[in-house]
Order: C-alpha cells, then sequence, then structure tokens
C-alpha cells in the first residue's frame, strides 16, 4: 500500500507561505487600526456605525484585497496550475449574497438602530471563510481572532473613550398646541444637550403633532441626568401628551 504524501499539505505552512500570512495580518492590522480611528470620529459624534463596525468592514475589505496580490501562493503554491481558475469571481459572488444576508439583521426602531456590528461580522466571516479557501490558514486564524476580540472588547474601549451621549427621541404634542422650535432647542441646551443637525422630522395629522430627533450630549459622558430623569423633564414641556426616549445606537 502506498503511504500517505504530506509534502502537498505542508505546502500551506511552509516558511515562505508563512512569510506572506504575516505580511497579510500586518495589512489587516494597519487596516484595523485605521477603521477604528474613523469609527471613533462618528460614535464620538452620535452616529449608529461606531468603532467596532467600522474596523471590522475596513479589516474585512483588506484581507479581500490583499489575497490577490499572491496569486502565486494560494491553494498553497500550487495556484499556478490551476490556469482556468479565477477565484476572484467566486469572491464577488459570496460578497454581494453576504452583503444581503447582512442588510436582513440591520433593525431600525424609531431613532433605534441595531445590527449594524453583526452584519459587518457576518460579512466578515465571509472574508475568513474565502482566506481559508484559498489556503491562508494563518492569515484566516488571525483574521477571526481579530474579529471576536474586537466585538468582544469594543465596547470596553468605546467605554475607556471621550464620547458624547446620543438619545433619540419622539414627542407628540397635545391637539391645537403649537411647538416652539427654538424653544425647544434652548431648553435642550440648558439640559446640556443639543438637537443634532439634520435629525429633527416632524409629522402631524388632524389632531396630534410629533417631533423626532436626536438629542446630542454637548459634553462626553454626561453624568447629570439618567435616562429617566430626562423622561420625566421631556414630560415637562409645554404641550407633550406622550413621549418616547431610548439609546440612539445599539
Amino acid at each position: 500500500m502506498e503511504s500517505l504524501n504530506f509534502s502537498y499539505l505542508a505546502n500551506f505552512w511552509s516558511p515562505r507561505m508563512l512569510e506572506v500570512n504575516l505580511l497579510v495580518f500586518l495589512n489587516l492590522a494597519g487596516a484595523l487600526a485605521l477603521g477604528l480611528l474613523v469609527g471613533y470620529e462618528r460614535s464620538y459624534h452620535g452616529r449608529a456605525a461606531g468603532m467596532r463596525t467600522y474596523g471590522i468592514v475596513c479589516m474585512a475589505s483588506a484581507a479581500l484585497t490583499v489575497f490577490a496580490g499572491y496569486p502565486e501562493f494560494w491553494w498553497g503554491g500550487t495556484g499556478h496550475s490551476f490556469s482556468t481558475a479565477d477565484p476572484t469571481r467566486v469572491v464577488q459572488g459570496i460578497v454581494t449574497g453576504v452583503g444581503f444576508l447582512g442588510a436582513g439583521v440591520i433593525m431600525k426602531e424609531g431613532l433605534n438602530i441595531s445590527g449594524l456590528t453583526t452584519a459587518a461580522s457576518i460579512w466578515a466571516s465571509s472574508a475568513i471563510g474565502i482566506m481559508v479557501g484559498i489556503g491562508f490558514f494563518g492569515a484566516a486564524i488571525l483574521l477571526a481572532l481579530l474579529s471576536a476580540a474586537l466585538m468582544m472588547w469594543g465596547p470596553k474601549l468605546e467605554s475607556r473613550l471621550p464620547s458624547r451621549r446620543a438619545l433619540g427621541v419622539s414627542l407628540v404634542f397635545t391637539p391645537a398646541f403649537n411647538p416652539d422650535e427654538t424653544s425647544v432647542k434652548q431648553t435642550m441646551r440648558e439640559w446640556g444637550y443639543m438637537v443634532a443637525e439634520g435629525s429633527l422630522n416632524i409629522s402631524a395629522d388632524q389632531h396630534t403633532v410629533t417631533w423626532t430627533f436626536v438629542m446630542v450630549a454637548l459634553v462626553s459622558k454626561p453624568q447629570a441626568y439618567s435616562l429617566f430623569d430626562l423622561s420625566r423633564k421631556l414630560r415637562e414641556l409645554a404641550g407633550v401628551d406622550s413621549l418616547q426616549i431610548s439609546h440612539a445606537r445599539n
């Protein structure tokens, strides 16, 4: 009986292959750092997509791009023998399909948006699978570890950095009451908040007027009012019949 030949499997862990995986890892680490930087800017200004979402998407995008620069190392260095194969076409189909899947987990309820990080992680998992399929095992493992670490410890990192609280507010005014926008915004400033630019939406029917907007803290991490305290103060505004308040991002 002919003995098993593990030389082909050894190609995936050759010194040159490990060197390429290390170079890919450096690309992933750089993309992660820059994605976190951009995500922090958005998170600080109260946007729904924060550091974890931007970091994962940027890193996964780098993973889907960088492997194309090493075609001679595909499938353990035997990619040249598959002259008719073009994995980039397969990658294109995977990324498109997974993009629709990720969109399905993003939920928007009022001004509260959830599922962005889950959608980004689904897209990143497709990048991990692609890198495993192409034979970049080391880089795939590192990408999986970085993604998991970011999802687990990302919130702790964000909590230690200066940030501004963002709250989604919906105010329903009593019939025949005409609220004054300038007065409401001035009251918000007295509480240490501002109405985020471009977030105010006004709807009306025959009996009531409803305002929905995002209120963002003027300073980092205000401790003056809890969510319950703010709901009571909003309830005391002139003409308010009912209200809803929640964190604008999740």
